[in-house]
């Protein structure tokens, strides 16, 4: 099959590329280093062409309310280049829960995204997956002040990155699911214990306090980033850290 990979030269597409490849296939990354603009259009059609299947992983530049209008745009852009194209197949990534935080404007501009998939002229998949591991220093570094990080006890199921990016290859290359495929790790922390477990293993001297109002994470209520139902992929926490 042949794969263009929108978004492939990230921290996802780069590992999706590389699989499909190594599975037989034929996948080319495209992004804006390539020549490829999914805001403005610009070498959309040429990118898809003649592909069997689009796997969508590019990302807003922001979190802020200017993230809807991104995946709005985004979307229709490649959804008309790859209807134009006869593509078979369009998948995207998205995250666990998106559906139950409609405080956080990215979450909501990740659900537009969905709808606007699921709305669209061409069979498709969506895979959800929990929190990457990859970001956990990025959240640190979100509430850190001296010697001290601030973190919510909100529940998250770690991912690795390499997890999802199997798990995209597979769904790329198999059957439109017309759903939602959830994926997620083998654990679930509260975000300040994940946050201890990290700076423990780096050696960092810095405590983390609990912080209900800290960082992106406070608006999440309950559990709704977990999934014990999901899709479990085998990389646990402190393996990956190792």
């Amino acid at each position: 099959m042949k794969f263009a990979v929108i978004g492939g030269t990230g921290l996802i597409g780069s590992q999706v590329v590389r699989n499909l490849n190594a599975a037989g296939h034929e996948a080319v990354p495209h992004s804006q280093s390539t020549g490829v603009d999914v805001i403005s259009g610009q070498g959309l059609e040429e990118a898809v062409a003649g592909a069997d299947a689009v796997v969508n992983l590019t990302n807003s530049p922001t979190f802020d309310e200017a993230s809807p209008a991104f995946f709005r745009t985004s979307m229709e852009n490649l959804l008309a280049a790859a209807h134009k194209g006869g593509v078979g197949h369009f998948v995207i990534l998205s995250i666990v829960g998106v559906d139950q935080v409609p405080e956080l404007d990215y979450y909501r501009a990740k659900l537009l995204q969905e709808q606007l998939l699921a709305a669209g002229p061409i069979p498709y998949s969506i895979v959800r997956a929990t929190q990457f591991m990859e970001f956990m220093d990025a959240v640190l570094s979100w509430t850190a002040d001296g010697d001290t990080v601030r973190l919510p006890a909100t529940p998250i199921q770690p991912i690795a990155a390499k997890d999802v990016a199997n798990e995209v290859t597979q769904v790329a290359a198999g059957t439109p699911l017309g759903a939602i495929r959830n994926i997620a790790g083998p654990e679930i922390f509260t975000l300040d214990e994940l946050g201890r477990i990290t700076l423990s293993r780096k050696g960092d001297k810095r405590t983390v306090t609990i912080d209900p109002t800290a960082g992106m994470f406070a608006a999440i209520k309950g559990d709704v980033l977990t999934d014990k139902d999901a899709h479990l992929a085998p990389t646990r926490y402190t393996d990956w850290l190792a």
